[in-house]
């Protein structure tokens, strides 16, 4: 699904103060995989994040998502790509203030083409699976953090996607929300068999995931199974 090949990604190439984000990696990641990549911050797991994502572009190396080389996309191209194979989940929601969370998980949707009614079942079947279908008229305001994030995922899934791609998801929540955000992840990944990629600076919820990535300095240092891996985040 993910393959990288000596991906690079500098930012003021060739002037005096070219700074190396990201100084070589060769990554793969099967179709079905939970992955989790750890790092402390300045590491440059979420400049991978972004460009697994196909939201930034490597400065040098080949990568190639489910068999397409992402650097000669063009930006309509890319955009199609974020839209239908990959749904995003970040540490701040990203949820619109103004509409409630039947529409914020409508939206992608929206983007799609998908027509009213479909849409409107699946977001509402999706925030049931979340627990929130009580809740589905409310506003991000009216909504817990963990609420919020649930939502979230809601809205990452609402297309169907192949991969999803949390960024930090728990990064705001305390940990005991943010354990019961994990869970869904674990439950999502069992139940729904999508490839997952998810980037924590947290090694205790790394542990959970089948696969423990570390990054430092822009390198891969460790590629190996969680210790808990398939266990609950609640113990």
């Amino acid at each position: 699904m993910i393959e990288m090949r000596n991906l690079t990604k500098r930012y003021f190439t060739g002037t005096p103060n070219e700074i190396t984000v990201l100084g070589g990696i060769d990554l793969s990641i099967k179709a079905g995989e939970f992955v989790a990549i750890v790092g402390q911050s300045g590491s440059g797991k979420s400049t991978l994040m972004n460009i697994i994502g196909a939201l930034d572009q490597p400065s040098g190396g080949e990568y190639e998502l489910d068999g397409t080389p992402i650097q000669h996309l063009n930006r309509s191209q890319l955009a199609s790509v974020r839209n239908h194979k990959i749904g995003f989940i970040f540490q701040s929601f990203n949820l619109i203030p103004r509409s409630s969370a039947l529409k914020n998980v409508e939206l992608p949707m929206v983007y799609a083409g998908i027509k009213k009614s479909p849409r409107s079942l699946r977001a509402k079947k999706l925030l049931d699976m979340m627990d929130m279908g009580e809740r589905m008229n409310h506003y991000p305001n009216e909504l817990s953090g963990g609420q919020k994030q649930r939502v979230a995922i809601a809205r990452a899934l609402a297309n169907d996607p192949d991969i999803l791609l949390a960024d930090e998801p728990t990064g705001a929540l305390d940990s005991k929300t943010g354990h019961r955000v994990m869970d869904i992840f674990l439950r999502i990944h069992r139940e729904e068999k999508k490839t997952i990629v998810f980037i924590t600076h947290s090694a205790e919820l790394a542990e959970l995931c089948p696969r423990v990535i570390t990054i430092k300095d822009g390198r891969i240092v460790s590629d190996e199974a969680g210790s808990r891996a398939g266990g609950s985040a609640d113990g």
